[in-house]
């Protein structure tokens, strides 16, 4: 099983790799959101593994990662010095990087903080960078403690994966994250979930492509075109539906556009909407 073992914990990560054998490809590095793993991209590996290298961690405290107590103080710093420290045993320097949901608030921090390991960044269905609602963190501790991980993911899974989602996949979604250890959310949600990153994303260098639906639950387009116009070398692109996590409802086709972008990046493009 690779793990890399850090001070605190083990770090979980899976590499696919189906390009032909005599390439150098280049690698993308892929960040789950809050209450899954690197399962997750399921769908994205079969259109980006036969033409780039693979890199999908759990992140600590999920998955098969060691999972967090509840009172550990979690930081943007740690997170990408973990992910730094992964790409380093794996002896890649450069690399890109693809996020989901709050996933991709790390990761733009991650390219604000460390410009020098990115050749780009694509966030899908993320936050906006002042994310509205850190009043319901006790609220939502409570939920946690007392009626478990899985009874909040089906509570909230109406408006995740939109309305054209198979039930069985909305099933298996909902099993899925109930699953995250109960600490872990605990302590992400009051250090990570809602932190204000407003103040990072003017420092983004690298070419970035954002993701989003026509009705995403985590803002409108407007709003979203916001903050990613913050991002001085970016664009957006706006898929139909409502699903906020459209990583997983339109997971093939935003891994086409995320591929494409990737090809290209080097090169400006107008915004896509």
């Amino acid at each position: 099983m690779p793990v890399l073992k850090l001070a605190d914990c083990e770090l979980f990560y899976r590499v696919d790799d189906f390009t032909d054998p005599w390439a150098t490809p280049e690698t993308v590095l892929m960040l789950h959101g809050n209450a899954e793993s690197s399962l997750s991209w399921y769908a994205w590996v079969p259109v980006l593994a036969r033409h780039l290298r693979v890199v999908r961690p759990d992140m600590r405290g999920y998955g098969q990662s060691t999972p967090m107590p509840r009172e550990y103080e979690w930081s943007f710093d740690q997170l990408i010095d973990d992910y730094c420290r992964l790409m380093d045993e794996l002896g890649i320097e450069r690399f890109h990087l693809v996020a989901a949901k709050i996933g991709g608030t790390v990761a733009r921090v991650f390219a604000a903080r460390r410009p020098e390991r990115l050749l780009s960044l694509t966030v899908v269905g993320t936050p906006q960078a002042k994310r509205p609602g850190a009043v319901q963190i006790p609220a939502l501790i409570e939920e946690y403690e007392t009626r478990g991980a899985e009874h909040w993911a089906r509570r909230t899974m109406d408006g995740r994966l939109g309305e054209h989602f198979p039930a069985e996949g909305v099933e298996w979604w909902t099993k899925f994250m109930g699953r995250a250890p109960v600490s872990s959310l605990i302590g992400f949600n009051r250090g990570i979930n809602y932190a204000d990153i407003s103040a990072e994303l003017p420092k983004i260098k690298c070419p970035t492509l954002v993701i989003t639906t026509e009705e995403s639950g985590l803002g409108t387009v407007e709003r979203t075109r916001e903050w990613q116009q913050q991002i001085p070398d970016s664009r957006l692109l706006v898929l139909p539906g409502k699903s906020y996590h459209v990583a997983a409802s339109d997971a093939e086709d935003c891994a086409r556009a995320t591929l494409s972008f990737m090809r290209e990046s080097g090169n400006p493009s107008p915004e896509i909407a």
